[in-house]
């Protein structure tokens, strides 16, 4: 039977997804300090702070997912690296304006060979699948960005796009189709410049995916 009160109300309007920016935080964000809880020693790399102040005017979701091992190795406890997590969305917050839409944690050690001992320690995808369904992400619209090659798997994994940002934290080089980067940078301010153009570019245009073209101003890798 139906309800007439219920034929009055309006439908539920679904709120589209939004395309997001998956952010590695040690060796991406912050400079790499292994293991570390300490808010005093976080240092943001050069340029990403004015980089997501940039993006986020585009109003792309931006979401950290960072794999934290050392909270299974008992080098740290929650406690104190949510203290380390306070600090940084507070100091993003203060010194660039950026509030992040969501940050996720991985706090399992590695498997075997070091490979993923569970589904959301990169390079699977667990936490940017999780972020999409706590967030309404369009993961096929997104990007991880990370310096490491298992982040870009991570991304390609996810249905994202997978950007490798150069610092030197990639050592091991192990390659395969899933962890060819689809562009490659040694700076935030490049960063920007290619989700910006590629966001400018899927206006109007239905075909667009973050797996497209880089721009002149991004390096790709060869196999």
């Amino acid at each position: 039977m139906l309800d007439p009160l219920a034929m009055l109300m309006p439908p539920p309007v679904e709120r589209p997804l939004r395309p997001a920016l998956f952010i590695d935080k040690d060796g991406t964000l912050i400079e790499n300090v292994p293991y570390n809880a300490d808010p005093a020693l976080l240092r943001f790399m050069p340029g990403a702070g004015e980089a997501l102040t940039r993006l986020q005017r585009t109003g792309i979701a931006l979401v950290i997912v960072t794999n934290q091992s050392g909270l299974a190795r008992g080098y740290f406890t929650r406690a104190q690296f949510a203290r380390l997590q306070q600090a940084l969305l507070q100091r993003l917050q203060q010194e660039f304006g950026v509030a992040i839409d969501g940050f996720e944690v991985c706090p399992h050690a590695a498997g075997a060979e070091g490979r993923p001992g569970c589904l959301c320690r990169k390079p699977a995808p667990g936490m940017l699948i999780r972020a999409a369904h706590r967030h309404g992400l369009d993961l096929s619209r997104s990007w991880m960005v990370g310096d490491i090659l298992d982040d870009v798997e991570a991304g390609h994994r996810a249905g994202a796009g997978g950007l490798l940002f150069d610092s030197g934290g990639e050592t091991t080089w192990r390659r395969s189709p899933l962890r060819e980067p689809d562009a490659v940078f040694t700076d935030w301010a490049a960063v920007a410049d290619h989700i910006e153009q590629a966001l400018q570019t899927a206006t109007g245009d239905a075909r667009w995916n973050p797996h497209g073209t880089a721009p002149s101003n991004a390096s790709t890798l060869n196999a």
